[in-house]
């Protein structure tokens, strides 16, 4: 969904919309490689971290496709929910 999000920002969208996929599809793809890597040791950051990354770029997305823009006072927690996840991660690091 990422990739074909930013492909649709870069090719048929212009503007403010454009620049909401793009973001959304950047962060959605670069968590999920995260989430993608850290899975087996650590779980449960991963699925805040999958969570936030998917309200975050979602609520992106729909407002890219002419959604309300009132969606992007959700956005915020899902950035949150992906900042919480790191460092609930960075924590359990420094920990083991």
């Amino acid at each position: 969904m990422a990739v074909g999000a930013g492909a649709f920002g870069a090719h048929v969208l212009s503007g403010v919309q454009a620049d909401w996929a793009k973001t959304g599809a950047v962060y959605a793809l670069t968590h999920a490689i995260a989430a993608l890597t850290l899975v087996n040791r650590l779980p449960t950051p991963c699925i805040l971290m999958l969570s936030g990354a998917t309200i975050f770029s979602v609520t992106l997305y729909a407002m890219a496709l002419g959604a309300p823009t009132w969606l992007g006072a959700v956005t915020p927690l899902g950035g949150a929910l992906m900042i919480a996840s790191w460092l609930w991660i960075a924590l359990r690091s420094i920990r083991s």
